[in-house]
């Protein structure tokens, strides 16, 4: 009888990512990390979001990088964002009511498992605070688990679970979803998989995060290079935008990279290879928390085994290691290692596509939030309202005509806006084009072709932009699903 209740809440949990449920809900998210350079960059970014989801805990852990003793921060080193947010606080609350209070947020933070790599031997505060959000049985909504470092305190909360409430396993996996920033130490493969994988817990591993990381420049193309560089940020986030963005560790004057073998400018963008973990849970439209195949600000995977989900490497005769994902085995990570960059390797570029095709959209979407911490709400931007006039999800034959439509769109501002309808090809199941018509209009149309088989998906996506300063954009994809012709 336990083996079938585990078999029923498995699929129970693979149902609720990918029907839709709680799409209409605020995201629940506990932030593990280990104090990196990138950490306290990519949580600069994370406080300013911080109204776009309900923030259960944030956790200092340890890291194959870094733990006491070794590279460490200080287990106080989140004390100054802190602060800082409590400072742009009342500014923030000017444009969204729902930003936490700096209490709450003081109060939601702790100090995890961070002695040494992996560790997980005894019970901190940390994870004490994570036991008790996965236990608590007043809210059923899946929470997403970030390990922006390792994920041994994550483990060490489990095992706690694990022995004190053997009978509650299966009701707490039922509400787990993991965002990995590779498997920053063993713990994943030596007690989280062994013990809680018959529950199949959704989980992405991600390597594409090296798009936002140190190597930026040899990964993002050109264009999108613009948006990282110091005449970019000085103006945009590093200067002139309050105490939080002031604490943004950008490149310092004759800094290097990762490998010390290439120069960045004073004020280039430095990395923030742990905000694709939280980017992925921005409610922008996407719809990427209903399936991790979809696609979104977070990056776009597959299924390789039960229900972990890595990154799509773009080689038909790759075979996925066993056992880790991380710096040693990753593909991205390994190519830029062997000197392959999107410069001398296509396959290189097109496997970070997923991450740096948004990277207009997220840092115009930073820059704005910047401005919300010293501007008022009449004088910055905020993004459109973007509106189906129908359902996101379509049933359709082939050879039928539909028609797309955002009308009720709305743009808080009032600024106009420019609208794009696109198949996100990547994330169907039918394997052709479709072609849109009046693609650049508010209502769109396009015709189901008739190779389309049944059961098949096309994803259409309305990106809308406004015309404020800076430009931003938000989405709604529409899921059309083939049936059969009557």
């Amino acid at each position: 009888m336990r083996q079938l209740t585990v078999i029923v809440l498995s699929v129970v949990a693979v149902l609720c990512l990918s029907s839709g449920a709680w799409a209409g809900e605020k995201a629940r998210v506990i932030v593990t990390s280990d104090g990196e350079v990138d950490d306290e960059c990519s949580m600069v970014r994370f406080l300013l979001y911080a109204n776009e989801w309900d923030i259960e805990a944030i956790v200092t852990s340890s890291s194959q990088y870094h733990w006491q003793g070794h590279r460490w921060a200080g287990d106080d080193w989140i004390d100054p964002y802190l602060e800082a947010y409590a400072e742009v606080y009342p500014s923030l609350l000017k444009h969204d009511g729902n930003y936490p209070s700096p209490e709450y947020l003081n109060d939601r933070t702790r100090l995890g498992n961070v002695k040494s790599e992996g560790d997980m031997e005894e019970d901190t505060p940390g994870s004490d605070l994570i036991v008790e959000v996965l236990l608590d049985e007043s809210d059923p909504r899946p929470i997403w688990l970030q390990a922006w470092g390792g994920p041994n305190t994550i483990a060490r909360a489990l095992k706690k679970i694990e022995d004190d409430y053997p009978e509650r396993m299966a009701e707490v996996a039922n509400k787990l979803r993991f965002y990995f920033i590779w498997e920053q130490d063993r713990t994943y493969q030596t007690y989280i998989l062994p013990q809680w994988g018959k529950y199949e817990i959704p989980t992405i591993i991600s390597d594409q995060f090296w798009a936002m990381a140190y190597q930026w420049n040899k990964v993002q193309p050109e264009a999108m290079q613009t948006y990282l560089r110091a005449d970019w940020m000085k103006e945009n986030v590093l200067e002139n935008h309050g105490p939080l963005c002031s604490l943004y560790k950008a490149h310092e004057e004759g800094s290097h990279g990762l490998s010390g073998d290439y120069d960045f400018q004073a004020g280039d963008f430095r990395s923030e290879g742990d905000s694709p973990a939280f980017l992925h849970t921005i409610p922008t439209g996407l719809r990427s928390l209903e399936s991790p195949d979809w696609g979104g600000w977070g990056g776009r995977f597959v299924r390789v085994r039960d229900n972990t989900w890595l990154d799509p490497v773009p080689s038909p005769h790759y075979k996925y290691p066993e056992g880790r994902w991380f710096t040693g085995s990753a593909w991205g990570r390994v190519s830029l290692r062997q000197g392959e960059t999107t410069f001398n390797n296509p396959r290189v570029k097109e496997y970070f596509r997923p991450m740096w095709r948004w990277t207009e959209a997220v840092q115009n979407d930073f820059a704005a939030r910047a401005d919300w911490t010293v501007m008022s709400y009449e004088d910055s931007n905020h993004p459109p309202d973007v509106k189906l006039a129908h359902a996101q999800d379509l049933k359709v034959v082939s050879g039928q005509k539909v028609i797309l439509d955002a009308t009720g769109t709305t743009d808080p501002d009032d600024d106009s806006l420019k609208y794009r309808w696109w198949q996100f090809e990547e994330a169907d199941t039918y394997a052709g084009i479709v072609s849109i018509e009046a693609a650049d209009e508010q209502r769109a149309s396009f015709t189901v072709p008739d190779d389309a088989a049944q059961g098949e998906t096309i994803h259409l996506v309305v990106e809308v932009t406004d015309s404020g300063a800076p430009p931003l954009t938000r989405y709604r994809r529409v899921v059309a699903r083939v049936a059969a012709s009557d």
